[in-house]
C-alpha cells in the first residue's frame, strides 16, 4: 500500500475501531463500506481507491440499493 492509501486508510480504521461498534450492524452492502474502502486502497492506491469508497459511501442511502459490491479490477 502506498503512502498516500495508507493515510487515507487511518481514519477507516478509526472508524471501524471506535465508530462502528456504536453504529450497529445493518449495512446493506457486503462487504461493508469500510471493508470496501479498505480494500479499494489497497488495490488501486489513494487517487483511484479513495474515489471507488467515496462512491460507494455515496452509494449509502435508502434510495441507493443493496447487495453484493465487490471492488472492481
Amino acid at each position: 500500500m502506498t503512502p498516500a492509501a495508507l493515510l487515507l486508510s487511518l481514519p477507516v480504521h478509526a472508524y471501524r475501531f471506535l465508530l462502528s461498534p456504536w453504529v450497529g450492524h445493518g449495512c446493506r452492502f457486503h462487504p461493508t463500506c469500510s471493508a470496501y474502502a479498505l480494500e479499494a486502497l489497497s488495490r488501486h492506491g489513494a487517487l483511484r481507491g479513495g474515489w471507488l469508497a467515496l462512491r460507494r459511501i455515496g452509494r449509502c442511502h435508502p434510495w441507493g440499493g443493496a447487495g453484493i459490491d465487490n471492488v472492481p479490477d
